[in-house]
């Protein structure tokens, strides 16, 4: 891009883009002072568009059994297009920011926006730094995010040229994405784990714990607690040093919201700047139950939104525990289970949970998932990479592992009753406060896993067979289930 491009693509402060979105009717206000906006045919990542540039820099290093391939001219063909585009566009917005928030291992980043409503999320999401065009040795990557350009889903990247192009849909979770892709790359190749995951600490900042978690697991809902510290939401590193979010913000999932269960992520979705993309909204009234447009409604804003917050970002200490959820609709497994590093590795490969009837066409009852790394498409490398590190710094640390299922219990979906909020939260509880670290176990012998033996916890939910109306049945199910990790293991 000219210099004249770039100064009119000025690095606006959040309340300008705010004002900008409103005037160019790209969302509506709605109650508190947040933004609600429509993102059209796409309310989800497409998991399909994302290619890398295949050269001599990636050729040996990124994992192309399961990532798509672009060649370099076909990349700069892409590339020619959009740049055809900032400069005839009357209005190209530029947001200077930052990811990973421990400066020693920072990204700096300048995002190009066709639509004021995303400059806004790129400025919730990442840091902002100070404005400066005239000196690009400060931007280590340059994203283009224009959607008008192309009629399908396209998110493109070169490692080589430190270039994200992204088009063909409105849905921004795409660009923080392709930025989580990127650090996947390049931080493992340091040392540091990324790690699609949450962390909080308590009160006085030590005790951290990492939440793993693919969508729908409770992960931004049980480290949203009001009685420990939020470190981050969705996207952090482990290095030598301790850990340190990637993002500013959160992009938290609002489907049935509750401002009793989820108060701090309820709060945060009525304040200004906060972006709600594809939540139904009457008379500014937001309705996180209706699902009329898609069940896969979400919220962006700074974590400033919430009170309890890490303002640092980052922490030069190590996990106490690591917690990985999932969401067993089957109705198999236990509530919580002790593992060891051994099977701590194992389920981070597995990142199992279960879909449910009726959230895709087609689904007629619970089907498996298995994402390795809890987040299998922006993971580059190969996955034992990132296991390695895992495994080393579990060993190195000392971190006690432990799996939750906050999926279904007393039968399987349809028949069986999800596990209960206040229920699970208590399981975090007594994990955090090494209770559980400290009480026996006992192998469930349907799973193999090793349950704690404590009596304030529901006994139908750490043996959940207890709970269904024919153990048989429960047996059939834990077979089945059990199968399907002996065949993702392999």
């Amino acid at each position: 891009m000219s210099k004249k491009q770039l100064s009119r693509t000025v690095n606006l402060a959040s309340y300008s883009l705010e004002s900008m979105i409103l005037e160019l009717g790209e969302a509506t206000l709605v109650d508190g002072g947040g933004l609600a906006t429509i993102t059209g045919e796409h309310t989800g990542r497409s998991p399909k568009a994302k290619y890398f540039v295949r050269d001599t820099m990636t050729e040996e290093t990124i994992d192309w059994d399961q990532n798509q391939s672009i060649t370099e001219e076909e990349f700069d063909e892409y590339l020619k297009l959009f740049i055809e585009f900032s400069n005839s566009h009357p209005l190209i917005h530029l947001q200077q920011v930052s990811a990973v928030r421990d400066e020693r291992y920072k990204i700096n980043i300048d995002v190009y926006t066709e639509f004021a409503k995303h400059a806004l999320f790129a400025r919730n999401m990442l840091k902002p730094r100070h404005f400066n065009y005239s000196n690009k040795s400060e931007t280590d990557y340059t994203l283009y995010h224009f959607p008008s350009i192309l009629n399908e889903p396209k998110v493109l990247i070169s490692i080589s040229k430190k270039i994200i192009l992204i088009s063909g849909t409105m849905y921004s979770g795409e660009i923080k994405k392709s930025v989580f892709s990127v650090l996947n790359y390049h931080l493992p190749l340091e040392g540091i784990l990324p790690m699609h995951c949450s962390v909080n600490t308590d009160i006085t900042g030590r005790n951290p714990a990492i939440f793993f978690g693919l969508s729908g697991t409770g992960k931004t809902t049980l480290s949203s607690d009001p009685t420990r510290i939020l470190l981050g939401d969705d996207e952090h590193g482990w290095s030598d040093t301790g850990l340190a979010n990637f993002e500013y913000g959160c992009y938290a999932k609002t489907i049935n919201l509750s401002k009793k269960q989820e108060p701090q992520i309820w709060d945060a979705c009525h304040k200004r700047f906060t972006i709600l993309e594809n939540v139904v909204s009457q008379d500014k009234i937001l309705d996180f139950e209706n699902t009329s447009i898609t069940q896969n409604g979400r919220a962006s804003y700074p974590l400033s939104h919430i009170e309890q917050s890490d303002k640092k970002g980052y922490i030069d200490c190590h996990p106490d525990n690591i917690i990985m959820l999932t969401c067993d609709a089957f109705g198999v497994l236990p509530a919580v289970a002790k593992l060891t590093p051994k099977q701590a590795v194992e389920h981070f490969l597995l990142g199992y949970t279960a879909k449910v009837a009726g959230t895709e066409n087609g689904i007629t009852e619970p089907q498996a998932t298995f994402s390795p790394c809890f987040g299998a498409p922006f993971m580059p490398l190969h996955f034992e990479k990132y296991a390695d590190l895992l495994l080393n710094k579990i060993k190195k640390h000392n971190v006690q592992c432990w799996l939750v299922n906050t999926g279904w219990t007393g039968g399987p979906y349809g028949t069986g009753n999800r596990i209960p909020l206040k229920e699970t939260r208590k399981i975090i509880d007594q994990i955090l406060d090494n209770t559980l670290s400290k009480a026996a176990t006992n192998v469930h012998k349907p799973t193999e896993l090793a349950v704690p033996l404590v009596k304030n916890i529901d006994p139908n939910l750490l043996n959940p067979e207890k709970g269904w109306d024919s153990e048989e049945e429960y047996n059939k199910k834990a077979e089945k289930l059990m199968k399907m990790f002996a065949e993702n293991k392999k």
